[in-house]
C-alpha cells in the first residue's frame, strides 16, 4: 500500500503516485512521488530497503463508469454540433434510411469497461482475460500494469507501421523518380538540397537525381535498418539536448521497422513481463514515427511534390458543384492524388466531360490527401474529416470517390451503392468490398503506369457521371474560405524570417502557441471540442497552428480566415500582431505536417537561445481516436512538449502505467499527458501552463 512516511531525518516520501479519478473518471496522480532512493531503520537500529503497492484512491471500474457518462449521444451531437452543414446531414441521412458513425456509437453503448480500461488481454488463446478484484491476473500471470502497457505499446507500434507505411511509399517514389522508373518530376529540388546538407550528403557538383536517390536511400535505411546504427535522421533534425535525454533514457530506435518488429515480440504471450520494459519500447516507437512516419515522410514529400504555398480556398459541403463530373480523393498518399488531379484538370478530360454533358471536372478533398492536394494544386476543395466522410458521400453529389489508405471507413460503401458513387482503392494494402481497384500492385510492378492509372481513374469517373445523371441531390448551402499552407519557409516569406514572432513571443505579444491538431471521436462532441479548445486558448492570445482532421471544424467556422470573425475570437495583442494580413489559425497541412509545426517550435527556440522543453509551447489533440493518435502525442512529449487531451488513453486499469505517462516523464522528458473531458478547462489548463513556461523564462505574461 503506497503510505507517506514521515520518520526523523527521512524525506517525506511516498514510493510511487498515488493515483485517483476526477469527477469524470480521468486519471489523475493525486500525489506525486515525493522522496528518492531511501532506507529505514527498525526498532533495533538495523536499517533495511522496502518497498510498497500502491492502491488506487477509488475503483478503477467505478471510474471507467463515470468517464463513460460524459460520452455523448447523436441527439447531443445535433443539439451541439458547430457546424449546421453536419446537423443537416445527419438528420437526411436518418431521412434515406442510413446510419453514421454517431448512430453506430449509440448502439454500441454501453462499451466494454475492461476494454476501455486497457485490462483485457487477448494476445494469445488461453484468454481472453480480464483483471477483476476476482482475478487480478492473466491465465499466463500477467497483472494489470503488464497488460495495460502491453496493449498500449501494440497500439503504439500499429500507428508507428501505419505512417511509416505512408513513409515508404513516398520515400520510394521519391528515389523512382530520380532513376526515371515514374515519369513525375522532382518539385521540391531546393528541399533535397538543404536536407541532403543537413544529412552530410555531398551536394556540389552533383545533378540533383544523384542527389535524391542518395536522401531517399538514407531515409529508407533508418525506415527499415536491422544492424543497430545511428538513426540518420535523429542525427540530423533532432535538437542536441533531446539526443542526450533520448541516449541516457536508451531508448534511441534502430529503425522503424526493427522497433515495431521488437514491440510485438516483447509483448507477445510468455516474453517480456517486465510493464517498465514494455513502456520504454513504447517510447522507442514513439521516437521511430517521429523521425521516420512523420519527418521522414515529410522530406521525401515536399522534396518531391514542393512545400506548397499559401492559398485560399472554398471549405465545407456547401461548396459542392452539380452538374460536374465530382471526384474525392481520400486518405493519405499524395503522389497519385498528384497525378489524378493533374490528369482531370488536362483540356483532354475537361473537354471529354463536356461532351458527356457535364459542366467540367472538380475536385474536392476527404482527411489527408484533400489537405495535401489543397495547397499544392488549384481547384481542390476540401470538404470533411474522416469521421463525416459518409455524411459527404450522403449529398448524393459525388461520381467518384478516390480512396488510398488510412482513415477510410468500411461504412462509406454503403452510402456510395445507395447514390452508385463509383468508390476506386488505390493500394493493395487497403481493400473495400464492393469497391473497384485501380492502382499500384503490391510489388509496385506497374509504377511506371502511373499515368495511365490516372487517367483510367478520370475515365471511370466521366463513366460514373453519365450513369448517374438524375440522381437526386442534397446539399446544404454552407461554404466559407479558409487560408492554408503555412509553413516554416512561408513565414520566412512573409516576415523575413522568424525574428519578428520570436519578438512577439518574448514581448507577450502572443503568449504561446500550441498545435491544435489530431482525429475525431463520438467520444466527445464532434468538432465541439476543438471549436471550444480553439476559443479559450485564442482569447488568451495563444497562436494556433493546426493540420489534419481537427483541422477541418477550424477552416469551416471561420478561424483560418483574416476577417472580422476570426480576428473577433482573439486578445488584443494577438489580433494586433496578425492584422491585417495572417489569421489567428494557422493551417499548415496534413497530419505528416506535424513537422512544419516542430520546425517552427525548433527555429523560434533557437533565436532566443532556449531548450524546446522550456518554451511556451504545447500539443493538444483533443479528439484524437486511432493509433497514430497515440504516437502523435507520444512525439511532442519526447520532445519536451506536453500534450493536452479530451480523450483518455486505455489506461485506466494500472496505476503505473498513468503515473509514467502524467508523473514521471516530467522528469525524464520534460513533459506530461494531460486529459479533461471538457474542452474549456483543457484550454484554460494550457494557457496556465504555458504562463508557467513564460514565468519560469523571466518573459511577462501580459
Amino acid at each position: 500500500m503506497s503510505k507517506e512516511h514521515n520518520h526523523e531525518g527521512v524525506e517525506p516520501h511516498n514510493h510511487r503516485a498515488i493515483i485517483g479519478f476526477d469527477e469524470n473518471g480521468v486519471s489523475k496522480v493525486l500525489v506525486p512521488v515525493k522522496g528518492h532512493s531511501h532506507k529505514h531503520v527498525d526498532a533495533e537500529g538495523n536499517e533495511f530497503e522496502h518497498s510498497h503497492e500502491e492502491v488506487f484512491t477509488e475503483d478503477y471500474m467505478q471510474a471507467v463508469a463515470a468517464y463513460r457518462k460524459t460520452f455523448p449521444s447523436k441527439q447531443d451531437v445535433l443539439d451541439n454540433v458547430p457546424d449546421l452543414a453536419v446537423k443537416e446531414m445527419l438528420l437526411h441521412m436518418e431521412q434515406i434510411g442510413y446510419d453514421t458513425a454517431f448512430d453506430r456509437f449509440d448502439r454500441q453503448q454501453p462499451q466494454c469497461s475492461f476494454g476501455l480500461s486497457g485490462t483485457c488481454c487477448k494476445i494469445c488463446n488461453m484468454g481472453p482475460c480480464k483483471i477483476t478484484a476476482k482475478s487480478p491476473r492473466g491465465v499466463c500471470g500477467a497483472d494489470a500494469d503488464l497488460i495495460v502497457a502491453r496493449n498500449l505499446l501494440r497500439g503504439a507500434a500499429a500507428g508507428v507501421a501505419q505512417h511509416g507505411m505512408h513513409a515508404r511509399e513516398v520515400i520510394l517514389m521519391l528515389k523512382w523518380a530520380a532513376e526515371g522508373k515514374m515519369d513525375i518530376p522532382i518539385v521540391g529540388e531546393y528541399k533535397v538540397i538543404a536536407m541532403a546538407e543537413a544529412f552530410g550528403i555531398k551536394t556540389k557538383r552533383r545533378q540533383i537525381k544523384h542527389i535524391a536517390i542518395d536522401l531517399a536511400n538514407v531515409l529508407l535505411e533508418d525506415l527499415s535498418r536491422t544492424e543497430p546504427e545511428t538513426y540518420k535522421t535523429i542525427q540530423a533534425c533532432a535538437p542536441a539536448e533531446r539526443r542526450k535525454v533520448w541516449e541516457e533514457l536508451d531508448i534511441l530506435p534502430i529503425s522503424a521497422y526493427h522497433e515495431v518488429f521488437e514491440a510485438y515480440h516483447k509483448s507477445g504471450s510468455a516474453i517480456d513481463g517486465d510493464w517498465e520494459s514494455i513502456m520504454k519500447q513504447f517510447l522507442r516507437c514513439g521516437l521511430s514515427f517521429t523521425f521516420s512516419g512523420v519527418v521522414g515522410t515529410s522530406i521525401a514529400t515536399d522534396a518531391l511534390l514542393g512545400v506548397g504555398d499559401r492559398v485560399t480556398s472554398k471549405i465545407n459541403v456547401g461548396a459542392l458543384k452539380e452538374g460536374y463530373v465530382n471526384i474525392a480523393v481520400h486518405g493519405h498518399l499524395p503522389v497519385l492524388v498528384k497525378e489524378i488531379v493533374k490528369t482531370g484538370q488536362s483540356e483532354k478530360y475537361v473537354n471529354l466531360a463536356k461532351e458527356k454533358g457535364a459542366k467540367g471536372i472538380q475536385f474536392y478533398g476527404i482527411c489527408c490527401s484533400g489537405l495535401s492536394a489543397m495547397y499544392r494544386y488549384e481547384g481542390v476543395i476540401p470538404l470533411s474529416n474522416a469521421v463525416s466522410a459518409e455524411l459527404v458521400l450522403g449529398t448524393g453529389a459525388l461520381d467518384l470517390w478516390v480512396a488510398d489508405v488510412q482513415e477510410v471507413y468500411p461504412a462509406i460503401m454503403d452510402v456510395a451503392r445507395c447514390y452508385k458513387t463509383t468508390v476506386v482503392t488505390t493500394s493493395d494494402s487497403a481493400r473495400l468490398p464492393g469497391a473497384e481497384h485501380i492502382g499500384y500492385d503490391h510489388h509496385h510492378s506497374n509504377i511506371a503506369d502511373t499515368q495511365r492509372i490516372a487517367e483510367r481513374i478520370i475515365e471511370r469517373a466521366i463513366e460514373t457521371f453519365e450513369t448517374r445523371k438524375g440522381m437526386p441531390v442534397f446539399i446544404p448551402p454552407y461554404e466559407v474560405e479558409a487560408e492554408i499552407g503555412f509553413s516554416l519557409e512561408y513565414v520566412h516569406k512573409h516576415y523575413g524570417s522568424l525574428n519578428p514572432l520570436a519578438e512577439a513571443l518574448k514581448e507577450g505579444k502572443i503568449l504561446g502557441i500550441v498545435n491544435l491538431v489530431g482525429c475525431n471521436n463520438p467520444k466527445v462532441l464532434y468538432e465541439k471540442a476543438i471549436i471550444d479548445v480553439a476559443n479559450e486558448l485564442l482569447k488568451n492570445n495563444v497562436l494556433i497552428f493546426t493540420n489534419g482532421c481537427a483541422s477541418f471544424p477550424l477552416m469551416k467556422m471561420g478561424y483560418c480566415q483574416t476577417s472580422e470573425l476570426a480576428y473577433s475570437k482573439t486578445g488584443d495583442s494577438l489580433r494586433e500582431f496578425l492584422s491585417p494580413d495572417m489569421p489567428p489559425v494557422w493551417h499548415v497541412g496534413e497530419c505528416i505536417d506535424n513537422c512544419r509545426t516542430s520546425g517552427i517550435f525548433a527555429g523560434l527556440a533557437g533565436i532566443v537561445g532556449k531548450n524546446l522543453y522550456e518554451m511556451p509551447f504545447a500539443f493538444s489533440s483533443p479528439e484524437w481516436s486511432n493509433e497514430k493518435g497515440i504516437d502523435a502525442a507520444l512525439g511532442f512529449r519526447l520532445m519536451g512538449i506536453s500534450s493536452y487531451h479530451c480523450v483518455e488513453a486505455p489506461i485506466h486499469g494500472s496505476s503505473k502505467v498513468i503515473e509514467f505517462l502524467k508523473e514521471s516523464t516530467k522528469e525524464t522528458l520534460h513533459s506530461a499527458m494531460y486529459v479533461d473531458v471538457n474542452p474549456v478547462a483543457l484550454g484554460q489548463k494550457m494557457v496556465e501552463d504555458i504562463k508557467e513556461k513564460r514565468k519560469a523564462l523571466g518573459w511577462v505574461n501580459p
